[in-house]
């Protein structure tokens, strides 16, 4: 396709007051008009044949791409320009909108006539995303017209979970004298399973003093523990219409499978049994507490499998199924958000019967807008009736926060950033005081 660019039509409209004028000067200079016109036409012909041949243009191969939710990414393409070469190409992606690309438009230099145009992306949600068609185009030497060409793509490209975040944060949180404290992880002393007797050393518990065996050898002893493993550890996903909401770019239910999956690592590196469980109205997926190896990337690929819903979250349902899987006591973290509170008292009473059996602890995500809300400063009544309903789902919130800590579950609440952080510290807190 070849058209006129800005510069071609400025240039037209230029010529019609000359024309004008020199008409009203004298009848036979309208002339003027027309072969300005022709000239201009002629000159775009020129800048047509001079340009760049759109059929000696070619596209590289897409290399593979990959795309997670809220990780900024770029698509990168390789166009080859044979013969003369323009000085830059803009380009435009025809992409599904859940890609979220940046720009609408790319610039992009020519250098020894090839292009390399980067289309930055940042994914709003999981799913399949087609990447539909690129057009290039480019202005001939006079910059009187565009050539354009058009390369349909017809790439399926996934838009998965940011396994490269849980990856980063997994190296980081476990590395050597990392987050929990310089003192080694060692596996003897954190538990409650007898594991031997020892000297008592200064700075020792002395809770851990066996006098009955200090007085027989009539030495200080102290009782030696040893980490309990194998424990159940299942994160429950609610996956139902308020957690597809997004907090922070990014989708509720996504932030539960980011802060899930790393805490599946640290219960799988710590000795502990992992599973997954997710449910809306009704449940949806259930792997059960697995081990091993091979443990952490079946956990991936089911993750994976979570889907957005637009259904409201049956607690009852949910719960009350996922209890009756579970066959031994279990750590179950529920990953959810409170938004009515009818379903907040149906969750509640449900709760209050798996609290006698399981130990319980709910991830909620801090509602960073709503706080905005409530402490920006009121400039029209509009922000007043904004400020206000806020501060009540704010503190509708804390009355269901609280009711929970009542029946005895353990609560986290962190911004979304934090929130695989906050939930590992919580993990190994339970731990450490010996309630798993």
């Amino acid at each position: 396709m070849i058209y006129p660019t800005r510069r071609a039509a400025l240039a037209v409209a230029a010529g019609a007051p000359l024309a004008l004028i020199a008409g009203s000067v004298a009848a036979q200079l309208w002339v003027i008009g027309a072969l300005w016109a022709a000239g201009l036409l002629f000159l775009m012909a020129l800048d047509a044949m001079l340009g760049a041949a759109r059929d000696r243009l070619t596209l590289d191969a897409l290399p593979q791409l990959s795309a997670a939710v809220a990780r900024p990414g770029e698509a990168v393409f390789t166009a080859r320009f044979g013969g003369k070469a323009p000085g830059a190409v803009e380009a435009a992606l025809a992409a599904g909108a859940r890609l979220g690309l940046e720009r609408e438009r790319v610039i992009a230099e020519v250098r020894d006539g090839v292009a390399q145009i980067t289309a930055p992306f940042t994914p709003k949600r999981r799913g399949m995303v087609q990447l539909e068609a690129l057009w290039l185009r480019w202005r001939g030497p006079l910059g009187l017209v565009w050539k354009q060409k058009t390369f349909a793509l017809d790439y399926n490209l996934a838009v998965t979970t940011d396994l490269q975040w849980v990856r980063e944060e997994a190296v980081r949180l476990f590395a050597r004298n990392a987050l929990f404290g310089a003192k080694a992880q060692i596996e003897v002393g954190e538990g409650s399973e007898f594991h031997a007797l020892r000297d008592f050393q200064p700075g020792m518990d002395r809770r851990a003093v066996d006098w009955k065996q200090s007085a027989r050898h009539a030495l200080l002893l102290a009782k030696e523990f040893r980490t309990e493993r194998n424990h159940n550890v299942v994160m429950a996903l609610d996956c139902g219409r308020a957690m597809s909401e997004p907090v922070d770019g990014a989708p509720r239910i996504d932030r539960a499978i980011n802060g899930a999956l790393l805490l599946a690592h640290a219960c799988l590196r710590s000795g502990d049994r992992a599973g997954l469980f997710a449910f809306d109205a009704a449940p949806r997926l259930s792997t059960g507490a697995v081990g091993g190896p091979s443990a952490f990337g079946v956990l991936q690929q089911m993750a994976g499998r979570i889907d957005y819903s637009a259904e409201e979250t049956n607690y009852t349902l949910g719960l009350s199924v996922l209890s009756a899987e579970l066959q031994r006591r279990s750590l179950i973290v529920v990953f959810t958000d409170f938004t009515d509170q009818t379903a907040a008292q149906l969750m509640i009473e449900s709760v209050g019967r798996l609290v006698r059996r399981h130990l319980i602890m709910f991830v909620v995500l801090r509602d960073e807008e709503l706080e905005e809300m409530v402490g920006a400063e009121p400039k029209a009544a509009e922000d007043v009736s904004r400020a206000v309903f806020a501060a009540s789902l704010l503190r509708e919130r804390d009355l269901v926060i609280s009711r929970l800590r009542r029946l005895g579950v353990h609560i986290v609440e962190a911004r979304a950033e934090r929130i695989g952080p906050a939930v590992i510290n919580a993990y190994l807190d339970l731990k450490r005081r010996d309630l798993l």
